[in-house]
């Protein structure tokens, strides 16, 4: 019974204890700062798409209908140059942008959960620029990247003029990206839901109108240039029994090969260039796209067309397969040499692409389903696998295609094996934030100890990153045998506070903010041994009375070394 217990809680972790949403109100001064927020979203994504086919134009020829079809239409060696072209580009703004900014990270997650929400502007808007430009030039990531961005820029300034708390700007600054994904796709209610379900982890009631009225605005503003229609155009499928059987084979499938991208993903952009002539990086990862896109030339851009193809069955098998093995592939290679982008497209792509071919093969058992529709069940189950978050996933299929409503049974129940069996392998999304305690923890236990007193040291587990979310500090600290107190460490593994089991259930921490609150937010002072004190201090320390436990940091960084507590007599 412990076991299966164990499973369950580890399939459907826990989220946020039930709460009365009057604790959620919001002033009017946030209520302006979303609806700003979400004007600003919408000027930008019409911006941002207005500069992508101007990009596209110029590298390509591109005026209208398919991308792909341009791309084709020029020779090979066309190809390859504009895929140079963009690697140098790359590379030399890359280099300039952590130059000029001193290392800030615009990261949507890492800026959210690591740093409240709070980022530096112009860094953060010409990498969105950057983003949108080199996808334009035949980057394989996503566009969606970019309008996420100047989603998050502008929340951070309102934020910092507001001065928000950090919770506010962390809610505000989650509105503000799925604004932004909500205008560039036509998707206000699934970019509501990625901001509430894959950002911040939580789908609490109280704090859906806010994000829906950031990500409405930023659609209805973006009409200005963009259509107001589905991105996909696909046919009308109806439902097959043959497709109710594939699909429960499929589903625990897909869940396999998201957590392999997500693991790629993850890996790719741990080892990204941080100096050196490592920079150089994205100038041969380019050239190499623009090499295998000679034979290939569907792998260049975001995915977007090879998605529509495979939903209306336009692609062959072996063409299906090689880009199901190439595309994640040069995706993977794009981000991990420090090219900006998103991932949201290429893990439809990837899903769309899978669930195509895998339906075709099906076909030879099972023939008389159409095959476009195979693509779109297998874009929902790599999509919510990959997020971790069904509920935006089917959302956002929905509004994407507009025609999956017929089909919806087989999407969600490709969706359920999917999920269960990704969280069986491995938790982390490619948009991985609060939820990656577990690595975290494993590379603080790691260092080495350097003291007079180590083995008095004991590696305590009971740490937390500032990112951690109010929904798994309960966890933590109300699970058998929790520790009393977790110590809160910063993304470096600097020691920043301690949070206690009190602290969670007092009135100033049940604020109008719980849903979206951070250990950032709940942490307390603590103090702490220094590993530069004599053994001699510490053993005094250790026969005092009130001495019960303390952690341990390293004198001049003060990183977390674990800590030490009294003997049980």
């Amino acid at each position: 019974m412990n076991r299966f217990s164990t499973i369950v809680r580890h399939i459907f972790p826990p989220h946020t204890h039930a709460f009365d949403s009057s604790v959620l109100t919001f002033s009017p001064k946030f209520w302006l700062f979303i609806v700003v927020t979400g004007i600003g979203a919408g000027l930008g994504a019409d911006g941002l798409m207005a500069l992508l086919k101007a990009v596209q134009h110029v590298s390509y020829g591109y005026e209208q209908g398919h991308f792909q079809t341009a791309v084709a239409q020029v020779s090979a060696w066309h190809r390859l140059a504009v895929l140079i072209a963009a690697g140098l580009l790359a590379t030399f703004m890359v280099w300039l942008l952590r130059k000029l900014s001193h290392g800030a990270n615009s990261d949507i997650v890492h800026a959210i959960w690591f740093q409240s929400g709070r980022v530096n502007f112009w860094h953060t808007m010409v990498q969105a620029m950057l983003s949108m430009t080199i996808v334009g030039m035949g980057a394989s990531l996503g566009r969606e990247g970019a309008p996420k961005q100047v989603g998050l820029a502008i929340a951070s300034v309102l934020s910092r003029w507001g001065r928000l708390t950090s919770a506010e700007t962390r809610f505000l600054a989650a509105c503000g990206a799925g604004a932004g994904m909500g205008a560039i796709y036509n998707v206000p209610l699934g970019g509501a839901l990625f901001a509430l379900e894959v950002l911040l982890g939580t789908v609490a009631l109280p704090l859906i109108l806010p994000a829906m009225t950031a990500a409405l605005i930023a659609t209805a503003v973006s009409w200005i240039t963009l259509p107001n229609q589905p991105t996909y155009t696909i046919p009308v499928y109806s439902f097959h029994l043959g497709e109710l059987l594939w699909t429960l084979l499929f589903g625990p499938l897909a869940g396999v090969m998201s957590v392999l991208f997500v693991r790629l993903i993850i890996w790719v952009d741990a080892h990204k260039p941080q100096s050196g002539w490592s920079m150089w990086a994205p100038l041969p990862m380019f050239a190499l796209l623009g090499i295998l896109a000679i034979p290939y030339p569907q792998l260049l851009g975001n995915g977007l067309d090879i998605t529509e193809f495979a939903f209306s069955n336009q692609l062959p098998l072996l063409l299906l397969l090689i880009l199901f093995v190439l595309k994640p592939l040069v995706t993977a290679g794009c981000l991990g040499s420090g090219a900006p982008g998103g991932l949201f497209t290429p893990s439809v792509t990837y899903g769309a692409v899978f669930g195509g071919a895998m339906g075709d093969l099906w076909s030879f058992i099972w023939p008389g389903t159409p095959m476009g529709s195979y693509a779109v069940i297998g874009a929902g189950a790599v999509l919510a696998a990959t997020m971790q978050a069904p509920l935006a996933a089917a959302v956002l299929l929905l509004e994407l295609t507009h025609n999956t409503m017929a089909i919806m049974v087989p999407i969600l129940l490709a969706i359920a094996g999917a999920i269960i069996t990704a969280r069986l392998l491995d938790m982390r999304s490619i948009d991985s934030g609060p939820a990656s305690i577990q690595p975290f923890i494993e590379q603080i236990t790691k260092r080495p100890l350097h003291t007079a007193f180590n083995d008095l040291i004991i590696p305590s587990l009971n740490i937390v990153p500032v990112s951690a979310s109010y929904s798994q500090l309960v966890y933590w600290l109300t699970a058998d045998n929790a520790p009393q107190n977790l110590y809160v460490l910063d993304h470096s593994g600097k020691l920043v506070g301690v949070i206690s089991s009190e602290k969670l259930w007092t009135a100033d921490a049940l604020t109008r903010t719980m849903g979206i609150a951070a250990a950032f937010d709940l942490k307390m002072p603590v103090t702490a041994i220094r590993s530069d004190q004599s053994r001699k201090e510490v053993l005094n320390l250790l026969q005092q009375p009130s001495f019960s436990q303390t952690p341990v940091v390293e004198g001049v960084t003060i990183q977390y070394m674990g800590i030490i507590k009294k003997p049980e007599v």
